[in-house]
């Protein structure tokens, strides 16, 4: 099976939308959690991958999915979650993009963060 027919079936649907709420686009991905990495919490020493308590998540989707044009001030959502793009990355197999990963954080309702990557 390869990852394409992986993500259709296992995959949750996510939207990308713009601040005002309209809906870009939709695409299967999947939102887990940023842990610490190797089991480094359990001495609570913090690690590069970042903290699972800080509301970071990451995403892995559909090579289809247009992370460029979310833009400051959108997200992607998963049901009622948001989450700010904080990063993201196409990953590619020869010439083609295989994935979109991208590191998430939760939106608590605020303002929406300002991210340099985008300008």
């Amino acid at each position: 099976m390869n990852f394409r027919k992986s993500l259709k079936r296992y995959g949750r649907t996510v939207q990308t939308e713009r601040r005002d709420g309209s809906i870009m686009q939709k695409a299967k991905g999947f939102i887990q959690p940023l842990r610490y990495k190797n089991k480094m919490y359990m001495e609570g020493t913090p690690t590069e991958i970042g903290i699972s308590s800080a509301g970071y998540y990451l995403f892995i989707g559909s090579p289809d999915l247009r992370l460029d044009l979310v833009k400051d001030g959108g997200y992607i959502t998963d049901g009622e979650k948001k989450y700010h793009i904080d990063r993201w990355e196409k990953m590619l197999l020869g010439n083609e993009i295989f994935y979109i990963w991208a590191v998430l954080k939760e939106h608590d309702g605020g303002d929406f963060p300002v991210y340099d990557h985008f300008r």
